[in-house]
């Protein structure tokens, strides 16, 4: 029956391109046998329509044995991916999977190689961004693409703004624009500007920017990794409202415990290959992982023993204008010093007035028991503190040029002969951090733009292990990284500390912190509210001194027996 109905079907086709055709009784009579003599429903001629393949109006988005190359690389290699309407599914992998690419492809930046694309069962080609927006895509990435000096209504509606006899009708404008924050439950002003938002609330605003393009399905890309928990909490929210009104999303994090408070199903990418889809409900943590990285990662924080040396860097009582106040501590050889808080508790800005980043106005810093003074980031490197900020991609890397002169670069007086640089010399000695820290990338020109997050980390980390740093600062380390690339991070610094190196762990993940930190500063309004060693601290403890619940007991802090 099957068999005989597609070439009835076929024989119709053929009819359809035959002028004049429509009005034969032969076409009528073939078009009567499909519809009526053998009762074929349109979903079978559909069937047949897209070439054999089965149509499921559940379905908001398919993608079918997608693959695509890069110069040496096979960075999808017939990856499979579908959206229910009305879903959050969560897409998984290591950095350099193919979550990024996959995307890119769905929302229009790439070109895909081959495979097949389908939104509401019609087959979609994107050639472009546009394309994909028009057909109710959109994507919010892990950088917000905001104009700070602009309104929000002035974001929501850039390069469309409404016309009115020739010019912007800033009344429809504010007033359509504030509909979509109400939508959201968001109390805000359509007039007020990006830079006066927090960034929870700029988040909602990319929302509300793809709501106001009629989306139907939003891509998020790591969306929580700069939120604290009330803010992810405000995230879920939406998400959830967004769900009710039918609305896909493709969520990406890395973050495996927030998947099953927000997720309904995860698909795992390893190595470019679709490796497997799943409830959540129905898989654990170390099931993700375990699928992820296609082994069981035992130690997620390898947190070794090393016998704690003398005092290297000791900090009394600094201050800055903005934002410190009276803070003091003291790190030594071989320790991991972590600092927790919350967001705006002032981590940053102590690690930016320990490298003269701002300039520290009451206080004193002493190395080695000696007093010095930074007054600028040179005079920081030449006091041998090295800083890998929280955003590298913005402040510790320039992702135009290749991965050795990005290692290089801070140290171009080592590999200086006669005033001119010796780039064998530089080549030699790129390779022999690459080839230590594990850096994984095709050669040592590459692009570091082209590099995974993790990697990323490991070339900024080999940069100041090529200057001779004793002291390094790391700033949310392992933000946006893969849980794989995260215990790589966690063994370089081991390795580094017991090297008699000292760390300062600036980090948001509390798990992080108490499992990688020798002792934990507790930071809050500028001021270090607690000092808590390894064997004491606890996430409890950590939160109540964070937001002021307790306060210390001794000389500022809280010191452990």
């Amino acid at each position: 029956m099957v068999r005989s109905t597609r070439n009835i079907w076929n024989i119709y086709r053929l009819l359809l391109y035959i002028p004049k055709m429509k009005q034969t009784k032969l076409f009528n009579t073939l078009k009567r046998r499909i519809y009526k003599d053998y009762n074929i429903r349109k979903s079978t001629i559909d069937y047949w329509k897209n070439g054999g393949r089965q149509l499921d109006s559940e379905y908001l988005v398919s993608m079918e044995d997608i693959t695509k190359e890069f110069p040496g690389v096979k960075a999808l290699d017939k990856v499979n991916f579908n959206l229910k309407k009305g879903e959050v599914h969560v897409l998984l992998g290591e950095n350099g999977a193919g979550k990024s690419t996959l995307m890119k492809i769905l929302c229009g930046a790439y070109p895909k190689d081959s495979g097949k694309i389908y939104i509401d069962n019609d087959e979609v080609n994107f050639t472009n961004v546009k394309d994909a927006k028009d057909a109710g895509v959109s994507i919010i990435y892990q950088e917000l693409n905001l104009i700070s000096n602009l309104t929000i209504a002035e974001n929501i509606f850039i390069g469309e703004e409404p016309i009115k006899n020739g010019i912007i009708d800033w009344k429809s404008m504010y007033q359509e624009s504030q509909k979509y924050l109400d939508n959201l439950k968001l109390n805000i002003s359509s007039k007020s500007k990006i830079k006066d938002l927090g960034i929870a609330e700029q988040q909602m605003i990319e929302v509300a920017r793809s709501l106001s393009k009629n989306s139907k399905l939003i891509i998020m890309d790591e969306p929580t990794s700069a939120l604290t928990d009330t803010e992810i909490q405000e995230l879920f929210r939406t998400i959830r409202d967004l769900k009710a009104q039918g609305v896909g999303i493709i969520y990406i994090s890395h973050r495996l415990e927030e998947l099953t408070e927000i997720g309904d199903r995860v698909t795992v990418l390893r190595d470019g290959k679709y490796i497997q889809t799943k409830e959540i409900k129905d898989v654990t943590k170390d099931d993700l992982i375990h699928m992820m990285v296609g082994r069981n990662l035992k130690n997620q924080y390898p947190k070794v023993q090393v016998d704690i040396g003398d005092e290297l860097l000791r900090v009394e009582g600094i201050s800055t204008k903005d934002k410190l106040n009276n803070c003091s501590f003291s790190l030594k050889k071989g320790e991991i010093l972590a600092l927790s808080g919350l967001m705006g508790a002032g981590r940053t800005e102590l690690a930016r007035a320990l490298i003269g980043a701002d300039p520290i106005i009451s206080g004193e810093v002493y190395i080695n028991g000696e007093k010095i003074s930074i007054k600028s980031p040179e005079d920081a490197v030449k006091n041998r503190i090295g800083y890998l900020p929280e955003d590298r991609k913005a402040h510790g890397l320039v992702l135009g040029l290749s991965v050795d002169k990005n290692i290089t670069l801070g140290g171009l007086k080592q590999i200086k002969q006669n005033g001119i640089l010796n780039l064998k010399r530089e080549k030699e000695i790129s390779a022999e951090l690459v080839e230590s820290l594990q850096v994984k990338t095709p050669n040592l020109s590459q692009k570091v733009k082209f590099l995974s997050g993790g990697n990323q980390q490991k070339v900024v980390t080999a940069k100041w292990l090529f200057t001779e740093t004793d002291i390094l600062i790391f700033d949310e380390p392992t933000r946006g990284i893969d849980v794989g690339a995260k215990v790589e991070i966690y063994k370089i610094m081991c390795e580094l500390v017991k090297q008699g190196k000292a760390i300062i762990l600036i980090s948001s993940e509390l798990p992080e912190v108490l499992g990688m930190g020798d002792r934990v500063l507790v930071m809050g309004d500028g001021e270090i509210k607690a000092q808590l060693c390894r064997e004491h601290a606890t996430q409890d403890k950590i939160l109540e001194f964070a937001i002021g619940a307790v306060t210390s007991d001794k000389d500022g802090c809280y010191m452990c027996d």
